[in-house]
Order: C-alpha cells, then sequence, then structure tokens
C-alpha cells in the first residue's frame, strides 16, 4: 500500500511538474537559434562577391549570397559555416557558443586565390606538308547549325521512333487509353471499320489525293 502511494505521489510530482520541464526545454533551444546575416567581400578593395556559398558544416544545408553579397541563414550557437567562391580562398567561420541574443551581423572579407595552369608549349610544324596534312585531317567538331541538322533527320528520327521505348507517361497513357477502350464497349462487339462506309470513303479520298503515295516519297529519301 505504501508503495502504491509513493507511485501515485511520484506521478503527480511528474504531472505538474511538466509543464515548467516542457517551458524550460522551449526556452532553452530558442537561446540556441541565432540567424547570421551579412554580407560577403573581398578583403583587398571591399568590393561585394556574389553568388558566395554559404553551407553549414557537417549538416548540408545552407544560402547562397546575392548580386550585392548580402546572406542570411539561420543557425545553431557553435555551427560553423563555410564561405567558398569561385576564384576566392575558403573561408571558415565558428558561430560562438556564448554569443547573445538570436541574430548577429558577420561581414566575412575573402581572399582571392591564384590559380596557377600548368606551363603550355606551342611548337611550329616541322615543314608547309606537315601542316596541311594535319590542316586536312582536323576533326572539326559540328556547330549548332549541323547538330540541328542530324538530330532532324528523317532516317534517324524514324529508327528513334521505331526503337526507342515508351517511358512512363507514354506507357500509363496507353493503358488508360487501352483500359477506356474495353470498358467502352465492355458488353458489345466493338465495331469493325472493314464494315465501315464513312471509313471506307475517307480510305478513297485518301487514296485519290495521293496521301500514301508522298509517304513512301518521303521514307525513301
Amino acid at each position: 500500500m505504501h508503495q502504491k502511494r509513493s507511485y501515485i505521489l511520484s506521478l503527480t510530482i511528474v504531472f505538474l511538474l511538466s509543464p515548467f520541464l516542457l517551458k524550460a526545454q522551449i526556452a532553452e533551444f530558442r537561446d540556441s537559434v541565432i540567424q547570421i546575416s551579412g554580407i560577403t567581400m573581398t578583403a583587398d578593395s571591399l568590393r561585394a562577391i556574389p553568388a558566395v556559398s554559404v553551407l553549414v558544416r557537417g549538416q548540408g544545408r545552407g544560402t547562397i549570397s546575392n548580386r550585392s553579397g548580402i546572406f542570411s541563414i539561420v543557425v545553431f550557437k557553435g555551427d560553423t559555416l563555410s564561405f567558398s567562391a569561385v576564384g576566392f580562398k575558403h573561408k571558415n567561420y565558428r558561430v560562438p557558443p556564448d554569443i547573445k541574443g538570436n541574430s548577429f551581423s558577420l561581414i566575412q572579407l575573402m581572399v582571392e586565390d591564384t590559380t596557377y595552369l600548368p606551363v603550355t608549349i606551342i611548337k611550329p610544324y616541322l615543314s608547309k606538308e606537315e601542316f596541311d596534312r594535319a590542316f586536312a585531317n582536323m576533326d572539326i567538331p559540328d556547330d549548332a547549325y549541323e547538330v540541328a541538322r542530324k538530330n532532324t533527320n528523317n532516317a534517324r528520327l524514324r529508327a528513334m521512333a521505331r526503337f526507342t521505348p515508351v517511358d512512363g507517361r507514354e506507357g500509363v497513357n496507353q493503358y488508360f487509353n487501352k483500359q477506356a477502350q474495353n470498358l467502352y464497349y465492355a458488353g458489345q462487339p466493338p465495331p469493325q471499320n472493314i464494315f465501315n462506309p464513312l471509313a471506307w470513303a475517307q480510305f478513297i479520298q485518301a487514296w485519290k489525293r495521293g496521301d500514301f503515295k508522298r509517304k513512301d516519297e518521303s521514307y525513301g529519301e
């Protein structure tokens, strides 16, 4: 009996203190979050650097500075921000864990990074005949017009239409169309166009216009 009373008393204390504990946890979480707003600039001329990647190390999230170099991100106190941009050295900034408040302004200066390319030595051909032979056998890549011409070639399009499998959207549409056709003629035989006089009239008109002849000629090109 004494143990039961102690158990009930413990549950009552926990139930009464739970709102205060929850409120304390929320306040602690709120104090650990901070919004970092700042600007990225060059260290020598204080010029704004746009499109700087600002990542929170170890969390896979971040932001990018705008055209004026301004950025804003919400992090936890103690997180490390990694700044990177093309042509500049990487910089890291660790948010102080004991910083006061929930907002902080930062001016991140970045130093330009010099990239050294390997040495390129230009040598002339030994003779004019060797230059002519190399120039005649040079593989010149296709320009945009030539690439478009090859991609719209009739033979190439027919081959792609014949051997390229349908994608998911086309497959679903074909399945739904087949299901709709089966449900539309459920309980009765589907009509046969061979006995349809309108279909025969359309076929004869197409034959007179030479539609089939023009298709054969286009396939033969």
